[in-house]
């Protein structure tokens, strides 16, 4: 009896240790406190700012925005929703040509909106963009 009570314990211990650690990796990954809120696309023209801010042959995170801005070739710029495809949350860093997602380590790539490594199975949707008078603006004509 007293091995089948040890048993039982044990099962019951990872049991409750397995509910934590799956509480906890819901919570941390919680699309909401990665600050994904409102739609992945601009639904109005966005203001990002100078243009020389977006490095040639580099890429800019514009967090408060959820945009993400390559400039492939002076003067050509693409822009790309900031909002993971898997889960919703919003890319923290822009990095070696690479978007990366902080809640399940999504990568994208910062010229395409390709995904390099999921488990994000569809690209960051495009966003037009133009740069007009030295400034950059994202979203939908008005």
């Amino acid at each position: 009896m007293t091995s089948q009570s040890a048993s039982r314990r044990t099962v019951l211990l990872s049991g409750a240790a397995l509910a934590g650690a799956a509480g906890l990796g819901v919570t941390g990954c919680d699309p909401s406190s990665a600050g994904a809120k409102g739609p992945a696309t601009p639904t109005a023209p966005v203001d990002l700012g100078a243009a020389g801010d977006v490095p040639v042959g580099g890429a800019k995170l514009y967090r408060e925005q959820k945009l993400v801005v390559a400039q492939p070739a002076k003067g050509e710029y693409k822009a790309f929703s900031a909002v993971c495809t898997h889960a919703g949350c919003v890319v923290d860093k822009v990095e070696d040509g690479k978007v990366s997602c902080p809640c399940h380590g999504s990568k994208f790539d910062a010229q395409t909106g390709k995904v390099l490594q999921g488990p994000a199975g569809a690209p960051l949707p495009a966003v037009p963009v133009k740069e007009s008078g030295g400034k950059l603006v994202a979203g939908p004509e008005s």
